[in-house]
């Protein structure tokens, strides 16, 4: 199926059949992975009750396919067909997901995660990529405000669900309500599957045209040879496009301060990022539903805080990233600062903050990240962006696991909500240098810059 080179913009974004189907997939995938990450967080840490540095090593197994495919991922959604290499990472999530049951304990669930990571990081720059597509440049940000809000609702609703269901039955039950929604987003990513690979120019179409013609001509064996030479250089096209990715984000002012941003906070938040169900240890011994209750509260906060920026349509990259990061360091903080017994309101508004501070500056990246990205590299930036998370992930959580043997749960909390928070206010201070245009970046429109100043 062809795609034209330019969409329309509609009335509205639901009006758009493709991004609803899109919107109805990621809403079934991302409240099935909270429903997991919630019954796999309470087998490790309460059920099993493994250490700091053993709950560390689950990040790190599951980003180090980030690492070594992110950047091949973005490239390779680039080339295909987008829906359909999502539909095979859905069928392939729900299997190792229903996998997962078999698992006696914690050294035998971390190679299944690893593998279930994998597929993931294909789905993830092809669902950007698909966004780009089939969503006109006017309704980018809406539409990247929504799926921002699907994670943050599934956060509320996911967690709670969650909750609700292992004080009824059991965290099996939750890993298997992962697998049957992640075969009900396969399905209703089906109709799309003939939506082809990124947007071609005209020039680019004829030279396909040409050649096929010239295919067409020739003996059997001649066309052998000639298929043979046509493979070799999609080969070299591959890699060439993988170069070209980094080169774009390197030359693009933008896109390449915002990553670096990101990337100091991220060193820091993902040190504790899977360690909430150590600290709540401390503070609430036994309460194995808290966690649920925490999680949905962060994600209240950023539902919120993105249904605001959805009516507004626009955000400062300095307000949305600087401020984002200022609220998350400071409830990361507040958290820390907390003592055994304080009352679970106090802990939910905290919950709350950092949420709000998570919603603003997601958002507003992954905004900048399309907006700022012609349609046919969207998947290799988003790639890109995986590769380097990857990386943090493989040597943050063990940093943070260490930093908690040594400190305590509480302290290694306060130092890191600090760290970040000062980050998020130099951000504030220094967002006319950090995210100023430069000649390079001048290939938004005048909405589009109004949109980002």
């Amino acid at each position: 199926m062809k795609e034209k080179k330019e969409l329309q913009s509609t009335p509205s974004i639901w009006h758009n059949g493709r991004f609803r189907r899109m919107f109805a997939a990621h809403t079934a995938a991302s409240f099935g992975d909270w429903f997991d990450a919630i019954a796999i967080q309470v087998l490790v840490a309460y059920r099993w009750e493994a250490d700091p540095m053993l709950i560390a090593l689950i990040p790190v197994v599951m980003a180090l396919p980030g690492l070594l495919l992110g950047s091949i991922a973005g490239t390779l959604a680039d080339r295909v067909h987008k829906a359909r290499l999502m539909i095979v990472c859905d069928a392939a999530i729900a299997l190792l997901t229903l996998a997962i049951l078999a698992v006696p304990g914690p050294v035998w669930l971390l190679p299944l995660l690893g593998l279930r990571a994998a597929a993931g990081v294909f789905q993830m720059p092809s669902q950007q990529g698909l966004t780009r597509t089939v969503v006109a440049s006017d309704d980018l940000f809406r539409a990247t405000s929504l799926n921002g809000l699907v994670n943050q609702a599934s956060k509320v609703a996911g967690p709670l669900l969650g909750a609700m269901t292992l004080t009824v039955l059991s965290p099996q039950a939750c890993i298997i309500l992962n697998a049957l929604l992640r075969l009900c987003s396969g399905l209703l990513l089906w109709p799309l599957r003939g939506i082809g690979p990124a947007l071609v120019s005209p020039d680019q179409q004829a030279v396909v045209a040409e050649q096929q013609g010239k295919l067409a001509t020739h003996t059997a064996p001649e066309a052998d040879e000639v298929k043979m030479r046509e493979e070799h250089v999609r080969a070299s096209r591959f890699f060439n496009q993988w170069r070209e990715g980094w080169a774009f984000l390197w030359h693009s002012r933008m896109l390449l301060h915002t990553l670096i941003f990101g990337l100091f906070g991220l060193i820091a938040i993902l040190m504790i990022d899977y360690q909430f169900p150590t600290l709540l240890r401390v503070l609430a011994p036994g309460n194995e539903s808290l966690l649920g209750w925490l999680v949905s509260a962060i994600g209240a906060g950023a539902v919120g805080c993105m249904l605001v920026l959805n009516r507004l349509n626009r955000i400062s990259a300095g307000w949305g990233l600087g401020g984002g990061y200022v609220l998350v360091g400071g409830a990361i903080a507040a958290l820390g600062w907390a003592q055994p017994g304080t009352g679970w309101p106090v802990l939910l508004m905290i919950g709350a903050v950092l949420g709000v501070g998570n919603g603003l500056y997601i958002i507003t990246q992954n905004y900048i990240l399309q907006a700022k990205t012609p349609a046919d590299m969207v998947g290799r930036v988003f790639g890109i962006q995986s590769t380097v998370i990857g990386a943090i992930m493989v040597v943050s959580p063990l940093a943070g696991g260490v930093l908690i043997r040594l400190a305590g749960a509480g302290t290694a909390f306060v130092w890191i909500g600090m760290t970040v928070g000062i980050l998020g206010l130099a951000g504030l201070l220094l967002q006319s240098v950090i995210w100023r245009e430069s000649l390079a970046d001048s290939s938004l429109t005048a909405e589009q810059n109004a949109d980002l100043a």
